[in-house]
Protein backbone atom coordinates (compact mmCIF):
# COMPACT_ATOMS: atom_id res chain seq x y z
CA UNK A 1 0.00 0.00 0.00
CA UNK A 2 3.12 2.53 0.64
CA UNK A 3 4.31 1.86 -2.83
CA UNK A 4 1.03 2.45 -4.06
CA UNK A 5 0.51 5.66 -2.41
CA UNK A 6 4.03 6.63 -3.51
CA UNK A 7 3.30 5.97 -7.16
CA UNK A 8 0.14 7.91 -6.72
CA UNK A 9 2.41 10.61 -5.10
CA UNK A 10 4.86 10.94 -7.70
CA UNK A 11 2.53 10.92 -10.39
CA UNK A 12 0.79 13.28 -9.37
CA UNK A 13 3.65 15.62 -8.40
CA UNK A 14 5.04 15.50 -12.30
CA UNK A 15 1.52 15.75 -13.46
CA UNK A 16 1.43 19.05 -11.05
CA UNK A 17 5.40 20.29 -12.64
CA UNK A 18 3.98 19.59 -15.92
CA UNK A 19 0.63 21.27 -16.08
CA UNK A 20 2.32 24.63 -14.54
CA UNK A 21 5.21 24.60 -16.94
CA UNK A 22 2.58 24.34 -19.46
CA UNK A 23 -0.08 27.05 -18.46
CA UNK A 24 3.58 29.58 -17.91
CA UNK A 25 4.75 28.09 -21.67
CA UNK A 26 1.00 29.60 -22.70
CA UNK A 27 0.79 32.72 -20.69
CA UNK A 28 1.53 35.50 -22.15
CA UNK A 29 3.94 37.99 -19.87
CA UNK A 30 5.39 41.80 -19.67
CA UNK A 31 8.86 41.38 -18.69
CA UNK A 32 11.13 44.04 -17.35
CA UNK A 33 14.45 44.74 -16.65
CA UNK A 34 15.79 47.50 -14.69
CA UNK A 35 19.01 48.94 -15.79
CA UNK A 36 21.17 52.00 -15.14
CA UNK A 37 22.71 52.05 -18.79
CA UNK A 38 24.42 48.74 -19.36
CA UNK A 39 24.31 47.20 -15.80
CA UNK A 40 21.40 46.10 -13.76
CA UNK A 41 20.11 48.29 -11.36
CA UNK A 42 20.85 48.14 -7.82
CA UNK A 43 20.03 49.67 -4.65
CA UNK A 44 22.62 51.35 -2.90
CA UNK A 45 24.95 50.96 -5.74
CA UNK A 46 27.14 53.91 -7.12
CA UNK A 47 26.90 54.98 -10.66
CA UNK A 48 27.29 57.89 -13.04
CA UNK A 49 25.02 59.46 -14.89
CA UNK A 50 25.88 61.74 -18.68
CA UNK A 51 25.65 64.87 -16.54
CA UNK A 52 29.22 63.65 -14.57
CA UNK A 53 26.78 63.06 -11.02
CA UNK A 54 28.17 60.50 -9.07
CA UNK A 55 24.21 59.04 -7.25
CA UNK A 56 23.02 55.69 -5.56
CA UNK A 57 19.06 54.82 -6.03
CA UNK A 58 17.63 53.73 -2.61
CA UNK A 59 13.95 54.15 -3.85
CA UNK A 60 12.92 53.12 -7.27
CA UNK A 61 8.97 52.45 -8.21
CA UNK A 62 5.98 53.36 -10.54
CA UNK A 63 2.98 51.97 -12.28
CA UNK A 64 2.28 51.04 -15.51
CA UNK A 65 -1.74 51.26 -15.97
CA UNK A 66 -3.91 50.75 -19.15
CA UNK A 67 -1.95 47.83 -21.13
CA UNK A 68 -2.63 47.49 -24.60
CA UNK A 69 -1.16 44.61 -27.04
CA UNK A 70 -1.32 45.14 -30.79
CA UNK A 71 -0.92 41.98 -32.85
CA UNK A 72 0.05 42.22 -36.73
CA UNK A 73 -3.82 42.16 -37.87
CA UNK A 74 -3.93 45.18 -36.01
CA UNK A 75 -6.55 43.69 -33.10
CA UNK A 76 -6.05 45.13 -29.73
CA UNK A 77 -6.16 42.81 -26.64
CA UNK A 78 -6.91 45.12 -23.08
CA UNK A 79 -6.42 43.36 -19.98
CA UNK A 80 -9.10 43.77 -17.27
CA UNK A 81 -8.05 45.97 -13.88
CA UNK A 82 -4.60 46.63 -15.77
CA UNK A 83 -3.01 48.63 -12.79
CA UNK A 84 0.61 47.04 -11.43
CA UNK A 85 2.53 48.62 -9.01
CA UNK A 86 6.62 48.36 -9.93
CA UNK A 87 9.21 48.10 -6.97
CA UNK A 88 12.90 47.39 -7.12
CA UNK A 89 12.50 45.83 -3.76
CA UNK A 90 9.74 43.36 -5.04
CA UNK A 91 10.98 41.00 -8.49
CA UNK A 92 7.89 39.72 -8.42
CA UNK A 93 6.14 42.78 -9.82
CA UNK A 94 8.48 43.14 -12.36
CA UNK A 95 6.56 40.36 -14.37
CA UNK A 96 3.06 41.46 -15.53
CA UNK A 97 1.17 38.39 -16.55
CA UNK A 98 -1.44 39.32 -19.31
CA UNK A 99 -3.28 36.74 -20.56
CA UNK A 100 -2.95 33.57 -23.05
CA UNK A 101 -0.52 33.53 -26.38
CA UNK A 102 -1.98 33.13 -29.68
CA UNK A 103 -0.84 32.67 -33.04
CA UNK A 104 -0.32 35.83 -34.06
CA UNK A 105 2.70 37.92 -33.90
CA UNK A 106 2.72 40.76 -31.65
CA UNK A 107 2.96 44.43 -33.11
CA UNK A 108 3.61 47.13 -30.75
CA UNK A 109 2.83 47.59 -26.80
CA UNK A 110 0.93 50.18 -25.07
CA UNK A 111 0.69 51.56 -21.20
CA UNK A 112 0.68 54.49 -19.34
CA UNK A 113 3.40 55.45 -16.86
CA UNK A 114 0.79 56.70 -14.10
CA UNK A 115 -2.57 55.92 -12.49
CA UNK A 116 -5.74 57.93 -14.42
CA UNK A 117 -8.24 60.13 -13.20
CA UNK A 118 -10.99 57.53 -12.59
CA UNK A 119 -8.52 55.29 -9.92
CA UNK A 120 -7.28 58.46 -8.42
CA UNK A 121 -10.62 59.66 -7.52
CA UNK A 122 -12.27 56.39 -6.39
CA UNK A 123 -11.66 56.39 -2.66
CA UNK A 124 -9.75 54.04 -0.92
CA UNK A 125 -8.77 50.99 -3.10
CA UNK A 126 -6.96 47.74 -2.59
CA UNK A 127 -4.01 45.58 -3.98
CA UNK A 128 -1.32 47.65 -5.54
CA UNK A 129 -3.50 50.77 -5.67
CA UNK A 130 -3.87 50.54 -1.52
CA UNK A 131 -2.55 53.77 -0.11
CA UNK A 132 -0.58 51.81 2.33
CA UNK A 133 2.17 51.43 -0.82
CA UNK A 134 3.69 54.62 -0.25
CA UNK A 135 2.50 55.97 -3.77
CA UNK A 136 -0.97 57.88 -3.06
CA UNK A 137 -1.02 61.80 -1.61
CA UNK A 138 -4.55 62.68 -1.79
CA UNK A 139 -7.83 62.69 -3.67
CA UNK A 140 -7.05 66.33 -5.29
CA UNK A 141 -3.47 65.34 -6.32
CA UNK A 142 -4.03 61.29 -6.64
CA UNK A 143 -1.48 58.66 -6.90
CA UNK A 144 2.86 58.86 -7.60
CA UNK A 145 3.58 58.22 -10.36
CA UNK A 146 6.61 57.73 -10.18
CA UNK A 147 9.19 57.64 -7.39
CA UNK A 148 13.10 57.83 -7.50
CA UNK A 149 14.71 58.39 -4.16
CA UNK A 150 18.58 58.19 -3.89
CA UNK A 151 22.03 60.08 -2.67
CA UNK A 152 24.23 62.49 -4.47
CA UNK A 153 27.33 64.14 -3.42
CA UNK A 154 26.31 66.82 -6.12
CA UNK A 155 22.83 67.32 -3.75
CA UNK A 156 23.68 70.01 -1.49
CA UNK A 157 20.78 68.76 0.88
CA UNK A 158 20.57 67.40 4.34
CA UNK A 159 22.37 63.93 3.80
CA UNK A 160 22.69 64.33 0.21
CA UNK A 161 19.44 63.30 -0.63
CA UNK A 162 17.00 63.63 -3.87
CA UNK A 163 13.83 62.70 -4.26
CA UNK A 164 11.20 62.90 -7.36
CA UNK A 165 7.75 62.74 -6.86
CA UNK A 166 6.47 62.94 -10.27
CA UNK A 167 2.46 62.69 -10.55
CA UNK A 168 -0.77 64.76 -11.21
CA UNK A 169 -3.65 63.96 -12.75
CA UNK A 170 -5.48 66.91 -13.37
CA UNK A 171 -5.18 69.57 -16.00
CA UNK A 172 -2.48 71.64 -16.79
CA UNK A 173 -0.40 68.80 -14.45
CA UNK A 174 -1.37 66.12 -15.99
CA UNK A 175 1.77 64.09 -16.04
CA UNK A 176 0.30 60.66 -17.08
CA UNK A 177 2.42 59.34 -20.40
CA UNK A 178 1.36 56.85 -22.54
CA UNK A 179 4.39 55.06 -23.61
CA UNK A 180 4.24 52.70 -27.20
CA UNK A 181 6.80 50.67 -28.12
CA UNK A 182 7.51 48.13 -30.65
CA UNK A 183 7.39 44.22 -30.44
CA UNK A 184 10.73 42.31 -31.61
CA UNK A 185 9.34 38.57 -30.67
CA UNK A 186 6.39 36.73 -29.43
CA UNK A 187 7.82 37.53 -25.49
CA UNK A 188 7.24 41.19 -24.32
CA UNK A 189 11.07 42.28 -22.71
CA UNK A 190 10.80 45.66 -21.69
CA UNK A 191 14.01 47.77 -20.35
CA UNK A 192 13.80 50.33 -18.04
CA UNK A 193 16.97 52.70 -18.05
CA UNK A 194 16.80 54.68 -15.57
CA UNK A 195 20.44 56.33 -16.93
CA UNK A 196 17.98 58.24 -18.86
CA UNK A 197 16.05 59.88 -16.87
CA UNK A 198 19.24 61.28 -14.88
CA UNK A 199 21.25 62.75 -17.89
CA UNK A 200 18.29 65.16 -18.46
CA UNK A 201 18.76 66.56 -15.06
CA UNK A 202 21.96 68.20 -13.12
CA UNK A 203 21.51 67.28 -9.06
CA UNK A 204 23.34 70.55 -8.05
CA UNK A 205 20.47 72.02 -9.83
CA UNK A 206 17.38 69.59 -9.44
CA UNK A 207 17.20 67.51 -6.54
CA UNK A 208 14.17 67.75 -5.32
CA UNK A 209 10.08 67.76 -7.12
CA UNK A 210 7.13 66.33 -4.38
CA UNK A 211 4.12 68.05 -5.61
CA UNK A 212 2.41 68.46 -8.85
CA UNK A 213 2.92 70.83 -11.36
CA UNK A 214 5.22 72.23 -14.13
CA UNK A 215 8.57 70.59 -13.10
CA UNK A 216 6.89 67.29 -12.53
CA UNK A 217 5.55 67.31 -16.10
CA UNK A 218 8.62 68.43 -17.35
CA UNK A 219 10.31 64.79 -15.31
CA UNK A 220 7.58 62.72 -16.76
CA UNK A 221 8.36 63.94 -20.26
CA UNK A 222 11.97 62.71 -19.68
CA UNK A 223 10.56 59.16 -18.05
CA UNK A 224 9.17 57.78 -21.05
CA UNK A 225 13.05 57.71 -22.50
CA UNK A 226 13.56 54.73 -19.84
CA UNK A 227 11.49 52.31 -21.78
CA UNK A 228 12.55 50.42 -24.75
CA UNK A 229 12.06 46.69 -25.62
CA UNK A 230 14.82 44.33 -25.56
Amino acid sequence: MYKTLLIGFVFNFFFFQASFAQKAADSLILKLHLKFGKDDLELGKKYVSTKKDTLQIDVFKFYISNIEIQYSDKKVYNPTNSYHLIDIENSNSLRIPIGYKNNLAIKNVFFNIGIDSTASVSGALEGDLDPTKGMYWAWQSGYINMKIEGKSSSCKTRKNEFQFHIGGYMKPSYAIRKVQLEAKNQEIDVSIDVSEFFSAIKLSKINSIMIPGKEAMELADYSIKMFKTE
